[in-house]
């Protein structure tokens, strides 16, 4: 064999990932749903997908991309390949006049994250401290909390295509990023592995304080606006209104805020003074999908072995044992409520699997 051929022979062994077979997936999705997976791997660089496109075993199956299991609706046993993102790595690539490009690899835990870029002193992102889940599934969800969206500080990133192994940057206005949304949920949707995320961080950055609780955590506590401030007073307010996922499993929240025409909120108002809503740029309105569900009298009530959280109506928690029937029997239960009492449509939030 010539010096070429081993070194070809070593490059193929060394991107070839261990993929095991029926894998309990409880563990791996933060509402403890029950489910096997045929095939399992986790992947800790993009190159490593050449090595599952040469497994003969994979060719004819789903591929599933996974990264935390925070959003995650079990349905069942897979008869596919689940891939578990675990890429690495976090580091400035550039800097200019007026921001600052950070770089972070799709398996970085994101709250990790926030808090790397927080005590680099760099703002931004601290609106969506302690949100579970990792670095590659943030956009695909364009996840957000407190006024603050990943999309306001995304830059673009790098993706490579399951099957064929095209690798991909997509820039922000290509992920089509709208409420809990992107082109990766729809056109795209579960063709492509986010290996890298390229953020822009604003040098001179003012933190978003003005919505939800977080303004009043920060006077409680006399705390000034800065973003290390403003990332404290929203893992206190998160840590007081939702479980931990380790202690009581749960997706966060469970259902989309709805965005309702102004018509269909003055109809609401009139009946429900206390409505809680927040006006959107285009002219309608996000309403408060908690409090609806609250006025049902869902809060801290059970269906089986499963809740809506007493302390957060929005956030569905398995008390122990519970299926993907359980699940789908309360959210539909729920569903049909607001929709009698309201007239408005919840959406469930969790991708289904």
């Amino acid at each position: 064999m010539e010096d070429n051929d081993v070194f070809a022979c070593r490059a193929k062994i060394f991107f070839m990932p261990l993929v095991e077979s029926d894998i309990d997936l409880t563990p791996f999705n933060t509402l403890g749903l029950p489910g096997r997976a045929r095939h399992f791997v986790r992947l800790e660089s993009a190159e490593e997908l050449a090595g599952l496109r040469a497994d003969s075993r994979l060719a004819d199956l789903p591929w599933r991309v996974l990264g935390g299991g925070s959003n995650l609706w079990l349905q069942g046993d897979l008869d596919a390949l689940v891939i578990k993102v675990e890429i690495p790595g976090r580091h400035l690539l550039r800097e200019t006049n007026d921001a600052l490009y950070v770089s972070a690899g799709g398996g970085e835990n994101w709250d990790e994250f926030v808090l790397w870029t927080l005590q680099q002193g760099w703002g931004g992102l601290e609106n969506l401290a302690l949100i579970p889940g990792t670095v590659g599934a943030a956009p695909v969800q364009n996840i957000g909390a407190y006024g603050v969206e990943v999309k306001d500080c995304l830059h673009d990133l790098t993706a490579f295509h399951l099957k064929t192994g095209e690798r991909r940057v997509f820039g922000h206005a290509e992920c089509r990023f709208a409420y809990r949304d992107s082109i990766f949920k729809h056109e795209e949707a579960g063709k492509w592995l986010i290996a890298n995320v390229t953020f822009r961080l604003p040098k001179h950055h003012q933190p978003a304080t003005g919505y939800g609780e977080i303004g009043k955590e920060l006077a409680a506590a006399g705390l000034p606006a800065t973003p290390q401030a403003v990332a404290q007073a929203v893992s206190s307010v998160r840590r007081r209104k939702l479980p931990d996922p380790a202690e009581l499993g749960n997706a966060g929240s469970f259902f989309h805020n709805p965005i309702v025409e102004s018509a269909i909120r003055e109809r609401i108002l009139a009946q429900y003074p206390d409505l809680v809503s927040y006006a959107q740029p285009d002219g309608r309105w996000k309403l408060a999908a908690g409090w609806l569900i609250e006025q049902c009298g869902w809060r801290g009530h059970a269906l089986g072995p499963v809740a809506m959280y007493e302390k957060q109506a929005l956030v569905l928690v398995n008390l122990g044992g519970a299926s993907c029937a359980d699940v789908a029997r309360l959210a539909e239960t729920v569903q049909r409520d607001v929709k009698q009492r309201f007239g408005v449509d919840l959406i469930a939030e969790p991708v289904r699997w």
